[in-house]
C-alpha cells in the first residue's frame, strides 16, 4: 500500500500580473486546490517569497511535500507541473 501523501501547493501572486493569471486559469481549468498568497494583501507572503528565492518575482508556486519545500517559478514551468501532475 502506498501511504505517500499528497503534496499541498500555494501560488504566490499579484492580481495584475498577467503571467499569474495564466496559472491561476490552469488552477481552475483544472479543479486543483491551491493556497492563493496575494503579495499586495499580505506582507508575510512577500516576506516568505524573497526569503525562500531571494527574489520578490510572481508567479511562485510552493509545493509542500514529504521531502520538504520546492518552490517554482516561471509561469511555463508551472503550468506544466500543474498539466502534467494533476490532469
Amino acid at each position: 500500500m502506498n501511504t505517500k501523501t499528497k503534496p499541498t501547493h500555494s501560488l504566490y501572486h499579484t492580481p495584475l500580473c498577467g503571467y499569474c493569471m495564466l496559472v491561476k486559469r490552469t488552477i481552475t481549468k483544472l479543479d486543483i486546490d491551491v493556497e492563493m498568497r496575494n503579495l499586495w494583501d499580505a506582507p508575510e507572503h512577500a516576506q516568505d517569497l524573497r526569503e525562500a528565492t531571494g527574489r520578490n518575482t510572481v508567479p511562485v508556486l510552493r509545493i509542500d511535500g514529504e521531502e520538504g519545500s520546492q518552490w517554482m517559478s516561471e509561469s511555463a514551468d508551472i503550468i506544466r507541473y500543474l498539466n502534467e501532475n494533476h490532469a
